[in-house]
């Protein structure tokens, strides 16, 4: 979510004469786009700032200039202290308000120009506005082979141990005619697979892009993907981050019945334990969770999961690390990332008692790894010897090298002509590691038709 958003701030400051920049020290303004969910994504604010800092001095002393600002999360929910322990921060904003940018560079201007060229104090704008921010953004202007698209934002569910209904605020689904005039678009630029995105991806519940017979029913995440997929030259498409009580029936059907749609979902349970589980207030329990998987399973036989896992939270016993284990087992992740609590300040998980000792949580977070890591590196081996098509949207580290991704998300290396950057090729794996597998192009590498293409040439072919 944060790239996109970031990504659509430099579109936001084209017109205004802005282009990125990779040196710091040469920039006129500087943006750090921002993240609240762990405590060290915070600190590392305060770090990133300091860094800033010297290069805006620098070039005040070169007689230039830096303005410095900060976005997202941490300026939503810090954007007085950030000023107060930062004063040389320009402007503070929050995921909710980046649209109106240009107004707080444009009134930062008038300040300045009101002070004699002395800079005003910090401006911040972390309003949560009645009006959609989507309806300001200009469209995209260049794509990547792989892009994100937000399609829904904020949350209602308020897990205890989480920051983002405060600082994302309440759910919203984009209307169903807004996506699929920037998925088009996005496409029209060279991309072959989006992601959809979303704090709760599969919550979404968008305006409808026509009547149905049943009225003007709200379209839900699997009838939204069902008609991306009828683009043509859309060749992939995934979402994250979703959340297992908003996996109905629909979505579920959706990744046995639309082949563009790729075998691999992100489904976040976070612990194997009913008791911790209902701390969390997650509202679903680990037998939900597995029947879910299960359903998946048999809609999509050949399906992978990945998932997200909190050790050490409040009250949690050596019985709920074992449930979790087991669960784990059960399930047989390929990927999963996992983290040890943080306390995040105002949310009920944090005023909890029984803290758990940070020695235990990281016992319990190497036991937790070492299993998750093993079944990565077990089903990547799996893979070997099969050929799968890969999406090289990266150039490696070496020479004549590049980078692609498998319906998998798996990183795969491979020698390959720069002609063949953005492109879907098939590659036969040939090895394995715990985060990628290497191998080579096939004879046949780019494929005669795109998946579009063939869908509509199936009797055909």
């Amino acid at each position: 979510m944060n790239v996109y958003d970031s990504d659509r701030m430099v579109d936001l400051l084209k017109p205004l004469g802005y282009s990125i920049t990779e040196d710091p020290a040469e920039a006129d303004m500087a943006i750090l786009n921002t993240c609240h969910i762990r405590e060290k994504a915070e600190q590392k604010v305060y770090s990133d700032l300091g860094r800033l800092r010297r290069h805006q001095t620098n070039r005040r002393n070169d007689g230039d200039d830096m303005v410095i600002g900060v976005g997202g999360c941490v300026g939503q929910a810090e954007g007085k202290e950030i000023i107060r322990q930062a004063p040389y921060v320009s402007m503070v904003f929050g995921p909710q308000t980046y649209h109106r940018l240009p107004e707080m560079i444009a009134q930062m201007n008038r300040e300045k120009e009101k002070r004699e060229g002395k800079r005003p104090k910090g401006l911040i704008d972390t309003d949560f506005p009645l009006e959609s921010k989507f309806d300001s953004l200009p469209a995209p202007t260049s794509s990547a082979s792989s892009v994100f698209l937000s399609v829904q934002e904020g949350c209602d569910k308020f897990c205890t141990f989480c920051v983002v209904p405060y600082t994302r605020g309440a759910e919203y689904s984009r209307p169903v005619s807004d996506i699929l005039k920037e998925a088009e678009h996005l496409v029209s630029l060279g991309a072959l697979e989006i992601t959809l995105l979303g704090q709760n991806v599969n919550a979404y519940h968008g305006q409808p892009l026509y009547a149905s017979s049943h009225g003007t029913k709200e379209w839900g995440l699997g009838r939204l993907v069902f008609e991306l997929s009828q683009i043509k030259g859309l060749e992939r498409i995934r979402y994250m981050t979703s959340h297992p009580r908003d996996m109905d029936d629909e979505l579920i059907n959706a990744h046995g019945e639309i082949p563009q749609l790729m075998p691999f979902l992100h489904l976040p349970v976070q612990s194997g334990s009913d008791s911790i589980l209902e701390a969390m207030n997650r509202k679903h329990t680990a037998k939900d969770y597995l029947n879910i998987i299960e359903k998946l399973k048999i809609a999509r036989p050949d399906i992978a999961f990945s998932s997200d896992f909190i050790v050490g939270f409040p009250g949690e016993k050596d019985t709920d690390q074992e449930a979790t284990l087991t669960l784990i087992k059960e399930v047989g992740f390929a990927q999963a990332y996992s983290f040890k609590y943080s306390k995040r300040p105002g949310t009920p998980a944090g005023a909890m008692e029984l803290q758990v000792d940070e020695e235990i949580k990281s016992k319990r977070l190497r036991e937790l790894q070492d299993l998750l890591n093993e079944q990565q590196l077990s089903f990547n081996r799996s893979m070997v010897g099969t050929t799968q098509m890969v999406l090289l949207d990266r150039k490696g580290k070496h020479q004549g090298q590049m980078i692609g991704k498998t319906p998998y998300m798996q990183s795969v290396p491979v020698v390959a002509s720069d002609d063949l950057f953005g492109k879907l090729v098939e590659v036969r794996l040939e090895s394995a590691h715990e985060n990628s597998l290497v191998g080579s192009l096939t004879d046949s590498a780019i494929i005669p038709y795109p998946m579009s293409e063939l869908l509509e040439r199936k009797d055909e072919v």
